[in-house]
């Protein structure tokens, strides 16, 4: 059967049309993700190595403008905003509201990063530790829900990344703070989960896998601390001593470690 010659030229056409944009898009999908490769490694540096957290935050927001579905991007943000709100100023009731709205912000981006990778530990573990921010803003005891939420949280983030050492370490403050109170108190409210052996447990493991992060070191001290077990505390405190600077905190909790060294020496 022959085809009339308009009709070859017109597929050709259409073939080759197809074929540069295919070809387009290729390139431009190559660029795009090169550009949020780029954004995402330079709001790590920020974030990561000179704590300048609102131009971290800037970074990730636009990376999210280019990819609003990004989950690293996503859970990234979430920790600017904790970043950023856990060094603002709260002596006034004005300053305690800007601090719980950005709290706020630190979970709707967390809990998108959720919706988007339900498989994704690191994005069950930023919503954790927003949530739990959140809670000790308003007080844990009023807001059990965040809290139980929060553990629910972390036991899922823990279950699909074992080697998540933020996830244990924030499970082990979790443990910490809320066995502050008497388990015969937190029992009706379903909390009598808590305890200071497991919040050792998860500092440890938290240690094991990060053992050059001071903050981890230094809870693990405290509850040492609370614990009796001195020896334990001071071997923590006096490693803190020779390890790096890995985040903005550091030069305080290395100046709480030394004190608190200092007030254990006799014991």
């Amino acid at each position: 059967m022959k085809y009339p010659i308009s009709n070859l030229l017109s597929r050709s056409f259409f073939s080759i049309l197809a074929f540069v944009f295919i070809l387009s898009f290729q390139i431009y999908s190559q660029e795009l993700n090169q550009k949020v490769t780029t954004l995402l490694t330079e709001g790590d540096t920020f974030a990561e190595e000179t704590f300048e957290n609102e131009k971290a935050l800037e970074k990730y927001l636009e990376t999210l403008k280019l990819d609003p579905q990004n989950y690293e991007a996503l859970w990234k943000v979430s920790r600017s905003y904790v970043d950023i709100g856990e060094h603002l100023p709260s002596s006034t009731d004005a300053e305690k509201i800007q601090q719980e709205q950005i709290y706020k912000k630190a979970y709707a981006y967390a809990d998108s990063a959720v919706i988007v990778n339900p498989n994704g530990s690191m994005g069950f573990t930023r919503r954790a530790i927003a949530n739990g921010r959140i809670a000790l803003f308003k007080g844990i005891w009023d807001n059990v829900g965040l809290v139980k939420q929060t553990k629910a949280d972390l036991e899922k983030a823990i279950l699909l990344d074992p080697n998540n050492a933020t996830a244990y370490y924030v499970f082990g403050r979790t443990h910490a703070k809320v066995s502050e109170k008497s388990k015969i108190v937190r029992w009706p409210l379903g909390l009598s989960w808590a305890n200071q052996e497991d919040a050792i447990k998860n500092y440890e493991k938290s240690i094991s896998l990060r053992p050059d992060f001071i903050m981890y070191r230094l809870d693990a001290s405290r509850a040492y601390v609370d614990m009796e077990n001195y020896s334990k505390a001071r071997e923590h405190l006096k490693t803190i001593e020779v390890l790096p600077t890995k985040d903005e905190d550091d030069d305080k909790f290395r100046g709480e470690a030394k004190t608190l060294l200092e007030n254990i020496k006799n014991k």
